[in-house]
């Protein structure tokens, strides 16, 4: 298989447990996957960044991501809704989320796609496989798939 040359993307991750935050940004590290990660906490501060609200305001500090890694379980607003709410929002909408989560629901993996998830992936349990999955991510993402 040909692929393009790497590029490098802007990616979102709204997930409110900051061990998993300094996990995911070291994996990147680790992998070598060079890439701009943002963080926002909740459903709330991911719609605040996507829409440049409040201190997201500055498009250049905040710019808009290419792909978004989304948590299911997070306070004020959850990722289920925010996919629902990114999903319905024609200036959104195009931006691929994938959710990353501990939920291995049925049920959720199910709602995910329903409402316009690109893939559901279950958070690896050990750092190595974290790296792993971030590496592949990166190939998969930014090395095979066209994004708008």
């Amino acid at each position: 298989m040909n692929y393009s040359q790497p590029k490098r993307i802007n990616i979102l991750m709204a997930d409110d447990d900051e061990d998993d935050r300094m996990l995911t940004q070291d994996a990147l590290d680790e992998g070598r996957v060079l890439n701009t990660i943002n963080f926002v906490h909740d459903g709330v501060e991911l719609l605040e960044y996507l829409r440049h609200e409040g201190r997201f305001s500055d498009v250049r500090a905040h710019p808009r991501p290419s792909l978004i890694l989304l948590d299911l379980n997070m306070p004020r607003m959850d990722g289920r809704q925010a996919l629902k709410e990114i999903k319905a929002d024609p200036n959104l909408r195009s931006i691929p989320v994938v959710i990353l989560t501990t939920s291995k629901q049925e049920e959720d993996k199910l709602r995910g796609y329903d409402s316009g998830a690109a893939s559901y992936i279950s958070k690896p349990v050990n750092f190595e496989s974290l790296v792993e999955l971030m590496k592949n991510l990166g190939k998969y993402w930014i090395e095979i798939v066209e994004l708008p």
